[in-house]
């Protein structure tokens, strides 16, 4: 694995698997999921990975053999209802709830990858509406950046923005590669890219907005 590959999933780890099961926990026990919450996310602030680190250590326990990119897409379209606040903007105008409803709404078509590249009809189908998620996310971002009244947040945004269209046009040209020579893991890494970049715009708004 790659330094990149590794930058990814580390910063994806802590959204889509700890971040969900400690929502859980907090129905039973408030107290024990914010001390674990606080724990993990000092712990992953001061030692980047930590929490990749921490389930590949309980994987090679329990003697499990996964593609780590494949099951980070298949737990993100799970775990979505039980997302983290952290990539819930608290603005009430149409404007960044939309914003929120593209961002989640284009995870959730790419966590069905794993499921659909097998079959070739779904997965150009899935491809079509990758593209149109993307699309209606950046004219989200648009709407949003109309908001931000100060010229640091604009160009931040703005750089988050092209950051995201940069990871658009390797996502495709990802998939041209995968119909090529059919390396599907490439494919669920790119995607991963996008879900990162997703949550960059909604932590970079929340930062110049809230």
């Amino acid at each position: 694995m790659t330094m990149g590959e590794e930058s990814i999933l580390s910063s994806l780890v802590m959204p889509i698997l700890v971040g969900p099961s400690l929502v859980n926990l907090e129905k039973q026990d408030p107290g024990a999921a914010q001390l674990l919450k606080t724990a993990f996310s000092n712990a992953e602030a001061a030692h980047p990975s930590l929490c990749h680190s921490f389930i590949l250590g309980l994987m090679k326990k329990a003697e499990l053999k996964v593609n780590m990119n494949e099951s980070l897409l298949r737990v993100q379209g799970a775990s979505l209802d039980q997302e983290s606040p952290d990539y819930r903007i608290n603005r009430s105008e149409d404007a960044f709830q939309e914003l929120c409803r593209k961002s989640v709404g284009l995870k959730k078509i790419l966590s069905r990858i794993p499921d659909e590249i097998g079959d070739r009809k779904a997965f150009l189908e899935t491809i079509k509406e990758i593209a149109s998620a993307i699309k209606k996310l950046l004219d989200a971002v648009n709407e949003v950046a109309g908001y931000i009244t100060f010229g640091s947040g604009k160009q931040r945004l703005e750089q988050r923005k092209r950051e995201f269209v940069k990871y658009s046009k390797r996502f495709s040209t990802t998939l041209k590669e995968y119909f090529r020579d059919g390396q599907a893991n490439a494919v669920f890494l790119s995607a991963l890219c996008l879900i990162q970049q997703s949550n960059l715009i909604i932590t970079t708004v929340k930062d110049c907005c809230e």
